[in-house]
């Protein structure tokens, strides 16, 4: 009789099997009993509604919404395909958000299937999906980084949402806008229609982002062919001006971090008090730096689950952490966590004198970034534990923010996104625009697989403090508070909590430093 754990091996080879296949939504049928049970058991399997399953980690705490939101889109995709074949795509209004680079889950998806019965089937944390008993469907495709999730085409899309969803995604709305290549695929569908209130709308959103020249084309048409159109804004607000380089199209995930970028520059510089202006004493702004660090060092390594202590930080500091003599200090990775945080802010400290001087933050960052990196994981590549080749680049393979509703961009999107961010911080002439849009978009890009946090945070600084702001410290203890925050800005566009969080800790730090930890 197969002991315990052949029987669990024997489950994972079946299990491995359902994943080689491509399938993260998992139905019972597909694995034996005594499979899924063992799977159960061991918790590399979680029941997401009776019958169907998705994979999740052994380790993974109950209650834990990562699993969930890293699978949701796939699973939604496999059930779907299930049930319905091809018979079946995603919502036009969702599909336009989902094709403008939009990384929030959704609390509720909405089907469309020609065998749909208008029923709701909820799912975990609070989700739900909605089948749609449609009269017909409208041509769609499943599209890289949409989880297998078949979406509306934008054309289409784009004429079947209501008026409202200009007012309420405005920004998914106008990168759809700004991403057709040519009006031919709409004018095919508001023809044939016809369409002409459709077309009104869509030629008055075109010519708010400059796009006269496609609107001329539209209004042509529509009324070459006997119908009137009458131009109507669809946006409540005017439309940032976003120019091109070059007038070359970029990819939505660009488009949606320039209009992030300009939409909430206004909400920070409200919420900050003005800047000091760049410190005269070198010196002393070093010695403040300094004494601030056992504190910062601290609170950023145990907002990312380390548990350090100051005299562990105090002996780094010093030089006495000694991994060749010390077999507790090399094996600690708390220890090497320490050890390559005081190796960054080493670096952050000369960097930051390169701003004072006079050189252009974001060029700085730009340059500094991948020793940065380079530094805060070099101890563990001193270990063995990571390849030097490791620490080359951005990540290669998709990340997921433990407990967040946004899910940072695909890998293949990090190399568009991230030359924009540093154009971005470049151009801009506020420091704490720079500092807590630049926390903010490094953050929402993650373009690493471990320590976006702890650089999100060197970069906050590294913008502030030239700028004379106090080197500024997130407490632990706010975890909650920032990471809210930071979820607001990155899933709902809502800078407001996040400036304000920030401006506050910087103004109160101000006059007092944190106490430091014992």
């Amino acid at each position: 009789m197969p002991k315990q754990h052949e029987k669990l091996a024997s489950a994972l080879q079946a299990l491995k099997g359902l994943q080689d296949k491509g399938l993260r939504a998992i139905p019972g049928p597909k694995l034996s009993r005594a499979h899924r049970e063992a799977l159960l058991r061991a918790g590399f399997l979680k029941q997401v509604i009776r019958g169907w399953y998705i994979l999740r980690r052994p380790d993974e705490p109950d209650g834990d919404s990562t699993a969930w939101y890293a699978n949701m889109r796939e699973f939604i995709a496999d059930y779907a395909q299930e049930r319905f074949g091809d018979r079946w795509h995603i919502n036009p209004e969702q599909s336009v958000l989902l094709r403008s680079g939009e990384r929030t889950v959704p609390k509720q998806v909405q089907v469309w299937a020609t065998e749909g019965a208008n029923q709701t089937v909820e799912l975990p944390h609070g989700c739900s999906l909605f089948i749609y008993k449609a009269a017909k469907l409208l041509p769609s495709s499943s599209v890289p980084d949409s989880g297998g999730l078949r979406l509306v085409e934008l054309a289409a899309a784009l004429v079947a949402a209501s008026p409202t969803f200009f007012v309420q995604h405005e920004m998914a709305a106008q990168i759809a806008l700004r991403s057709l290549p040519d009006v031919s695929d709409l004018l095919r569908i508001l023809l044939d229609g016809p369409h002409p209130s459709v077309a009104g709308r869509l030629a008055g959103g075109l010519r708010a982002i400059g796009r006269a020249a496609l609107v001329d084309e539209i209004v042509g048409a529509m009324r070459s062919a006997g119908h009137g159109v009458n131009e109507v804004d669809p946006f409540q607000r005017p439309p940032p001006t976003i120019l091109l380089p070059g007038g070359r199209p970029e990819s939505p995930y660009v488009q949606r971090l320039r209009l992030m970028w300009a939409d909430m520059r206004g909400g920070v510089i409200a919420a900050f008090p003005p800047a000091p202006g760049a410190p005269k004493d070198i010196d002393a702004l070093l010695k403040d730096i300094e004494a601030r660090y056992v504190t910062d060092a601290y609170h950023s390594l145990s907002i990312e689950g380390y548990r350090v202590t100051a005299p562990l930080i105090e002996r780094i500091r010093d030089g006495n952490w000694n991994p060749d003599r010390d077999e507790k200090d090399g094996a600690a990775r708390d220890a090497m966590a320490a050890r390559g945080y005081f190796e960054t802010h080493n670096l952050v400290k000369e960097d930051l004198l390169r701003i004072i001087k006079g050189e252009n933050a974001g060029t700085v960052f730009r340059n500094a970034l991948p020793r940065w990196y380079q530094a805060l994981f070099s101890p563990s590549v001193q270990a063995g534990i990571l390849k030097a080749s490791d620490l080359v680049g951005y990540r290669n393979d998709q990340v997921f923010i433990r407990g967040a509703l946004h899910v940072p961009p695909a890998k293949e999107a990090v190399r568009d996104c991230m030359p924009v961010l540093f154009a971005l911080l470049e151009a801009e002439a506020e420091p704490q625009v720079r500092a807590v849009l630049g926390h903010l978009v490094f953050a929402y890009i993650h373009p690493y697989m471990d320590g976006n946090g702890r650089l999100a945070r060197f970069l906050m600084n590294l913008m502030l403090v030239p700028a004379g702001y106090v080197w500024t410290v997130i407490p632990v203890e706010r975890r909650k508070e920032y990471m809210d925050a930071l979820e607001q800005a990155s899933s709902f566009a809502r800078i407001a909590p996040f400036a304000s969080f920030i401006a506050e800790l910087v103004t109160t730090q101000a006059k007092e430093p944190l106490p430091r930890p014992h």
